[in-house]
């Protein structure tokens, strides 16, 4: 059986592609990372992939005049993989139309907090301000609204008393490292059925 492929983009420290890579690699993942692809050619995430043997593509966005011709490169770099998945990990530019509509379906993101509270960035800083008491990370499809997508999987932890942006960071971010996984795990088991809005996993 053909081996399915996965494409990872992230433009910082790269935390959540590591908990992808380590999962593939110790066959929990039916899959093998493709490519790193990155806005940034800085990123910690690239040293990651290196230590991994993972291929790495820099399309700066720096280099181009317009997120036209950014994306046009971008899509170019993401197809030269052929990738059945394209996995967002810290990827942090909003995508335009066109690239969104290229792999619709086959496109998932990790967001902090439970979709579809507090989208965008800070979303730890907008649960504390708001006084919630648990909070969490969502996994889903990318449409072409900001955190918008269809639910995959969502994890939750408790808001405690004496929590600050940093610690709840890091408490959601434990889960995230099993959410993700998990998520591309259903994707190549053929688990998820996707319609509309609603996914449902199959047992």
């Amino acid at each position: 059986m053909k081996k399915g492929r996965y494409v990872v983009l992230a433009s910082g420290r790269g935390s959540n592609f590591q908990a992808i890579l380590d999962r593939t690699r110790d066959g929990y993942i039916p899959a093998e990372c493709a490519a790193l692809i990155t806005d940034n050619p800085g990123a910690k995430a690239i040293f990651r992939a290196q230590d991994a043997g993972v291929p790495v593509d820099v399309v700066d966005y720096r280099a181009y005049p317009d997120k036209t011709r950014y994306e046009k490169a971008l899509i170019t770099a993401i197809s030269r993989y052929s990738p059945d998945l394209v996995i967002l990990a810290g990827y942090m530019r909003l995508l335009g139309d066109r690239i969104v509509d290229e792999f619709s379906g086959r496109m998932m993101n990790i967001h902090p907090s439970l979709l579809p509270a507090f989208p965008g960035l800070h979303a730890q800083r907008q649960a504390l301000e708001y006084g919630t008491k648990v909070a969490g990370c969502t996994v889903h499809f990318v449409t072409k609204d900001m955190d918008a997508g269809p639910v995959i999987i969502q994890r939750t932890v408790p808001v405690l008393d004496d929590d600050d942006e940093d610690s709840l960071a890091e408490r959601i971010l434990t889960e995230e490292h099993q959410a993700f996984p998990e998520s591309v795990r259903l994707f190549f088991e053929g688990r998820i059925r996707l319609s509309g809005r609603k996914v449902r996993i199959l047992s």
